[in-house]
């Protein structure tokens, strides 16, 4: 993998169209408890890119994504599993896994003025309904596709319990990098 694309960036450097809504810096997350220090959502910066390309396909129909979760620190994750230590919904924290490597994005589609589309499900909802291959109405269903699409054409493949959740094709490439994202403000 090129070097240059092994470090981090700032989504919003590469399109500031990208809403940025990190719930785990908010209490407005699933836990009811603020987990991260830091309001600016950073990715690998091949990832990053990958990021832009969806965003432009998005806004090609007219729509914006809209990021609840992108590098997860190590410390944000073992936050995470001390208030909710279930491993089926939240994964234990390791330097290796996705989230905390950069490599992975939780997010939605929302209109030009940032209010959300209608999606198969609320964020961080663990349930069945969430799940890819899960029922969903017409309207759902449409806007999912949309997201689906632009995500998959641009290089992410979805995880199958988490609509919301893309990773990079190229994820097993990157090797574990902390930063902190207050740094890319």
């Amino acid at each position: 993998m090129d070097q240059a694309l092994t470090g981090f960036t700032n989504i919003q450097h590469l399109d500031s169209e990208i809403i940025v809504d990190l719930r785990y810096a908010t209490t407005n997350n699933f836990t009811h408890q603020v987990i991260y220090d830091f309001t600016t959502a950073i990715v690998r910066t091949g990832t990053a890119h990958k990021l832009a390309k969806a965003s432009a396909l998005v806004k090609q129909q007219g729509y914006r994504l809209k990021v609840w979760d992108a590098y997860r620190p190590v410390s944000a994750q073992r936050r995470l599993f001390e208030v909710y230590p279930d491993p089926e919904f939240v994964a234990q924290p390791n330097p290796n896994f996705s989230h905390q490597k950069g490599v992975t994005l939780d997010l939605t589609l929302a209109h030009p003025d940032g209010s959300e589309l209608t999606m198969p499900t609320a964020f961080d909802d663990f349930t069945a309904a969430a799940h890819r291959d899960a029922p969903r109405t017409a309207l759902q269903e449409k806007n999912y596709q949309l997201l689906d699409t632009a995500m998959t054409a641009a290089g992410f493949v979805g995880y199958v319990n988490e609509w919301w959740d893309y990773r990079d094709t190229e994820m097993d490439a990157y090797q574990p990098l902390a930063a902190d994202p207050n740094d890319y403000a």
